[in-house]
């Protein structure tokens, strides 16, 4: 077995690594760039070195740095995890070049499948179904032109190295092909350095579904069953699941024996992913899924594998590094239950799922979920790297009860002042047509209108925020009579501003809402709460002269220190934000109380910057 491992990765898989590394007694050793020096994953290894600074191309894509580190620290291994460098052939052999083992697939089988097009023509030739197309080496116009016709629409234009969704464009119209062509060559030229592309027939109610496969050094090959992975916002995954709905034996059998054809015939070891297109529009059958392309890499989505086969895949890639067979034969493996996983991100649903950067100042999940996350409550989200806060996995005997938990898990999850997308996931894995299968790539898109939250809080959560702005009740009986009047109403009102609209309501607990101090949370989102103030002029209340952020942006200017007087109207710091200035004025005279807003800082909306104190008359 390895003995000591270098991750050349960050963030929650590099800390996914590490907690199999130190089940196996292996020592670890992390890189990080100058902005993760106090991330949990360089905490965690046993070892850490610094490799650059924020940028990836001076960091985590600084192939000479990472080796460098792994001589230093006497590594014997190194393990990319996705993304980054996972899928980079030179760097495969740069690391088997330099003495080193490599926890990856091997640098042939990354090439042989790295283009779409040699990769279709390999797989034609391992008996493989792939999608109706056209894969030749002939580029031109005319060439195109011609099999876009034989093809018909709607049809695919690829880029033949793309990826991440870029490279793409359907056509609808053969009038729009040629337009689409050079804008679909354009972009894959200036983000693969290739502008060459394939044609494929447009599946128009397409699934994703992948199969999950594993080989050792020894010629053994297996597959560990299917994922679903066809709930799909822009081409990113959102929600993963396995197995993978209304998938029955028989297809489950021909699916899986094709994608471990296509691993044998590159001669693959180690973890990989063999990716399908189905036609969904009249069920899963055999005969309507076409192979799309290989992942030469672990998935972000393979905690659903590990939830239904009890392995851990990580585990495995290990012992295969190490030389040793696979842990388990075919035959050996069984399905159990259904798992999946939602993308917790740091992003705005409101807002065209822009993403949301800065401090982490509360990070709660509930109780029964698996959470893989880089980040941790009092960590950042910088504008450097993937918004991804965690994946959040659940399991459970059926595909209901898990889509029942998967909900519940991301309606409990508490993020504050970031925005996320937990509200969209818990309203997604609730949705009628979710639970009953009824999915396709182009769900979020057609539901969209019902799984953006809206902005506006439910009456629960109004009235949960104004009585958390009555005072805790103490342990005698009389501080719980909070309010209470012999011969009057028994409930009174309250003045509350929820998420920027002011409100005036009976204070009531809710068991559905949580309310801390300035937020409460409820089905996943969260609302910051308070006293009334006016918008206008970024001034406060007459209320308790808090100063909150009107709008997520930079602290450019502070005007005032802590203890100085303030008159009416006096300006006490510049908010920027998408290139605009607000100054937020005293709301009234007073003396500055509390000041926490220092210049040059990114804050959220809702954040308290100041507070003003009146003064007596």
């Amino acid at each position: 077995m390895i003995e000591s491992l270098l991750i050349a990765n960050r963030g929650e898989i590099a800390r996914r690594i590490i907690r199999t590394a130190r089940r196996l007694k292996i020592r670890t050793i992390a890189v990080h760039s100058d902005v993760d020096a106090g991330m949990p994953f360089v905490g965690e290894a046993d070892e850490a070195v610094l490799i650059g600074t924020a940028a990836a191309s001076d960091s985590y894509l600084r192939q000479d740095r990472i080796l460098e580190a792994a001589r230093a620290t006497g590594a014997e291994a190194i393990h990319p995890g996705y993304g980054f460098l996972s899928e980079n052939a030179e760097f495969a052999e740069a690391v088997v070049a330099a003495g080193l083992v490599w926890v990856g697939a091997p640098a042939a089988a990354i090439r042989a499948m790295g283009l779409k097009d040699a990769a279709k023509a390999r797989m034609i030739e391992a008996g493989v179904p792939v999608t109706p197309g056209y894969l030749g080496a002939d580029q031109s116009l005319e060439r195109l032109t011609r099999e876009a016709e034989t093809i018909g629409t709607p049809l695919l234009i690829k880029a033949v190295a793309g990826g991440g969704g870029k490279g793409m464009r359907r056509v609808d119209a053969l009038a729009d092909f040629p337009g689409l062509l050079e804008s679909c060559r354009r972009e894959a030229a200036a983000s693969f350095g290739d502008d060459r592309v394939l044609l494929e027939r447009y599946i128009t109610a397409p699934r994703h579904i992948e199969v999950q496969v594993f080989g050792d050094t020894h010629g053994n090959v297996v597959h560990l069953f299917e994922r679903d992975c066809s709930l799909q916002r822009r081409h990113q995954k959102v929600i993963e699941e396995a197995p993978a709905p209304g998938m029955d034996e028989a297809t489950r059998r021909t699916v899986c024996d094709a994608a471990v054809r296509a691993a044998k015939a590159v001669d693959y070891v180690g973890a990989g992913t063999i990716e399908f297109i189905a036609d969904g529009s009249e069920g899963l059958h055999a005969d309507r899924i076409w192979f799309m392309e290989m992942n030469t890499r672990l998935q972000v989505e393979h905690p659903v594998t590990e939830a239904i086969t009890g392995q851990d895949l990580v585990e495995w890639q290990l012992r295969v590094a190490s030389g040793e067979p696979l842990p388990l034969a075919q035959g050996a493996l069984r399905i159990e239950g259904w798992a999946m996983e939602a993308r917790l991100y740091a992003e705005n649903p409101a807002t065209g799922f822009l993403p949301s950067i800065g401090p982490v100042e509360r990070l709660r999940f509930p109780d029964g979920v698996r959470v893989d996350s880089g980040v941790v409550e009092g960590g950042t989200i910088t504008p450097f790297y993937d918004p991804m806060i965690a994946k959040l996995v659940v399991h459970g005997a059926t595909r209901e009860l898990a889509a029942r938990r998967l909900s519940e898990a991301a309606g409990g999850t508490q993020v504050w002042p970031l925005k996320t997308n937990a509200g969209f996931l818990k309203r997604a894995a609730a949705h009628p047509d979710f639970v009953a299968g009824r999915i396709d790539t182009g769900f979020i898109e057609r539901h969209a209108a019902d799984l953006v939250p809206p902005a506006e809080p439910p009456d629960a959560v109004v009235e949960a925020a104004a009585s958390g702005l009555l005072p805790e009740a103490g342990g005698d009986p009389w501080s719980a009579l909070r309010g209470f009047r012999l011969n009057a109403a028994p409930d009174r009102e309250v003045d509350v501003m929820v998420g920027g609209t002011a409100h005036r309501v009976v204070p009531r607990r809710h068991p559905g809402v949580t309310v801390v101090e300035g937020v409460a949370f409820s089905g996943g989102n969260a609302f910051a709460f308070g006293p009334p103030r006016a918008e206008a002029g970024g001034t406060a209340s007459e209320g308790d002269g808090a100063i909150l952020s009107p709008m997520p942006g930079a602290v450019i200017a502070v005007h005032v220190s802590e203890g100085q007087a303030v008159a009416r109207g006096e300006p006490l710091l510049v908010l920027e934000a998408m290139k605009m200035e607000q100054a937020l004025l005293a709301p009234f005279a007073g003396t500055v109380a509390l000041l926490k807003a220092e210049r040059g800082a990114q804050v959220p909306e809702g954040t308290l910057l100041a507070r003003i104190e009146r003064s007596e008359d």
